[in-house]
């Protein structure tokens, strides 16, 4: 009688193991916690009905569609509307193009005219007068000049981009006051004639701000500033040790900013426009500044101190 040791071995060593389903199996194969069916059988159990999904009332459904035609309304309006702002703005800048195209037409008839002046004038002068007199005016920034100079340029660093170093010499961007000291320092350091962007300057010319813009005699310039001036060889040894351009190096070493000198030979710097004079008056008659007090003492005397005068 033969015996198959081997054959029920194996079958007890099979029937003694147990296999376990990994997470991932299980997790696929049930995917719902169990607490979800408990808590169903819990609730079939106590009678009460399944709870009911996701229901759109009369009230919401009312919202929503008044909400959707109010976002309709307003995209409709929003689109019929951009033909006649995309209009309205092309009409602004051709108006605004028109303008600049005037004005510089008017510049140059004025400095056409401005030139049949100074022929006339020149003409009934003379030699000597008409001589001196277009060297009073080059000297006073009313002609135009033309010699060895200097060109300061300065430009705006990247946009948003402030002190790389973390010093605090303030933003990349180039400020009127840059300008003003690059004009004065270039004045000491023997400068004859200056121009900022071609808008000469003059003992009664101002460099300020408004808003963004940089006004140079109330003229708007936009970057890059190019501070132009004549002078004597010298002007560029003193003015690189002069006070600005040691702080514009600094800052545009810091910030980005662009900040250069180079020398220019044969510069042109154009006249500045004819100023407009002003004549002072007397704020009160001579008669009425002295009147007799009862008295027998005379008034003060004293007259009214002028705008801005006075502490």
């Amino acid at each position: 009688m033969s015996e198959r040791v081997g054959d029920d071995a194996g079958s007890g060593q099979r029937g003694g193991r147990t296999f376990t389903p990994d997470f991932l199996t299980e997790l696929f194969r049930n995917p719902l916690d169990a607490g979800y069916a408990d808590a169903a059988a819990a609730r079939a159990r106590n009678g009460r009905a399944a709870r009911p999904g996701w229901r759109v009332g009369p009230v919401s459904l009312a919202v929503i569609v008044l909400l959707g035609f109010l976002f309709a309304v307003a995209y409709r309006q929003t689109t019929a509307e951009e033909p006649g702002r995309a209009q309205a703005r092309s009409g602004l800048v051709a108006q605004i193009k028109q303008r600049q195209a005037d004005t510089d037409a008017l510049s140059m008839r004025a400095d056409q005219l401005r030139e049949e002046v100074t022929r006339q004038r020149e003409a009934a002068l003379g030699g000597s007068r008409a001589a001196r007199l277009r060297n009073l005016e080059a000297s006073t920034g009313l002609g135009r000049v033309r010699g060895d100079g200097l060109v300061v340029r300065l430009a705006d660093g990247p946009a948003g981009q402030d002190s790389l170093s973390g010093a605090n010499v303030g933003p990349s961007q180039v400020l009127y006051s840059d300008l003003q000291g690059v004009a004065n320092d270039l004045w000491g350091a023997g400068a004859e004639a200056i121009a900022i962007n071609g808008q000469r300057l003059t003992a009664t010319s101002t460099i300020r701000n408004a808003g963004q813009a940089i006004l140079v005699d109330f003229r708007p310039v936009t970057g890059p500033y190019e501070v132009s001036a004549i002078g004597p060889g010298s002007m560029r040894k003193q003015y690189e040790s002069s006070r600005s351009a040691l702080t514009m190096r600094k800052v545009a070493q810091d910030t980005g900013l662009s900040f250069g000198v180079r020398e220019v030979d044969d510069l042109t710097l154009p006249a500045a426009p004819e100023p407009r004079l002003r004549y002072a008056e007397p704020a009160v008659s001579p008669s009425s500044s002295s009147s007799p007090s009862g008295d027998g003492s005379s008034g003060s005397g004293t007259s009214p101190s002028p705008s801005g005068g006075g502490r």
